[in-house]
């Protein structure tokens, strides 16, 4: 479905990110996993055909500007981008009580800035080459609420950076389609319910009592809507989020 696309995935050397390639590649895409740690890029690219790793700060113009430079040097294009990187400081995820202002406008800048970066920049090639696609990894606590019930008894929450930078990351989507118009330039986004990583059992049944079948998801079971969002099945979806949740947010 994606025969000789040039994907690029920021973030590429985390738990998406990862799915992400084996996913465009399987595909027959060259997948650039591009991410701050070019050791753990390296590593999770191991055995991966058509992988390119590459070094990208989302939060460095310089960096996403040189990034672009030499994938157009190397394949004399890039089909898309997709914004999985979640940059984050030492101090993210505290209580909503806990959150420190400071920490709050830094964690916005480097995420959903680092986003608004990538997206600007590489908006700004694809208007030169003609044509593009982005897509960008929300949530769906960027479209609901939290349900801090499914917290209680574990030392976990929902940071309230994180719903805020999702919930702007939909909107930023949706005005960059809009903005776009007539470029032949797609922007969507992804909002995956809860992935497995570890959490607790408690957690995991309530979390699962508000889902319809699974609960809580597979990181494999993202990678199908990027997919058809990256491939021309999908050419006139344009400005749209599409949730991937297994109900949760009913």
């Amino acid at each position: 479905m994606l025969t000789n696309q040039v994907v690029v995935i920021t973030g590429g050397a985390g738990l998406l990110g990862r799915e992400f390639v084996k996913a465009v590649t399987a595909q027959n895409a060259t997948a650039v996993m591009a991410d701050m740690d070019t050791a753990r890029a390296e590593a999770a690219a191991e055995g991966i055909l058509n992988c390119d790793v590459q070094h990208l700060d989302i939060t460095s113009k310089d960096s996403v500007s040189r990034l672009i430079e030499t994938l157009h040097l190397k394949y004399g294009r890039v089909d898309a981008v997709v914004n999985s990187a979640y940059p984050r400081n030492k101090n993210y995820g505290r209580h909503f009580f806990d959150v420190d202002y400071d920490d709050f406008c830094h964690n916005m800048n480097l995420n959903l800035g680092g986003y608004f970066l990538v997206s600007q920049i590489f908006a700004e090639y694809f208007v030169r080459q003609g044509y593009g696609n982005i897509v960008n990894i929300a949530s769906i606590y960027g479209v609901s609420a939290p349900k801090f019930e499914i917290y209680e008894g574990t030392k976990m929450t929902m940071p309230v950076e994180y719903s805020v930078i999702k919930s702007g990351l939909i909107h930023l989507t949706k005005y960059m389609a809009a903005y776009l118009k007539g470029k032949n330039i797609r922007v969507n986004s992804i909002s995956p319910g809860g992935i497995l990583d570890g959490q607790p059992e408690p957690f995991l049944e309530k979390y699962a009592e508000n889902c319809l079948n699974k609960g809580m998801l597979d990181k494999t079971d993202i990678s199908g809507t990027l997919v058809y969002l990256l491939s021309g099945m999908s050419r006139y979806v344009n400005g749209h989020n599409i949730v991937v949740d297994d109900g949760f947010s009913l």
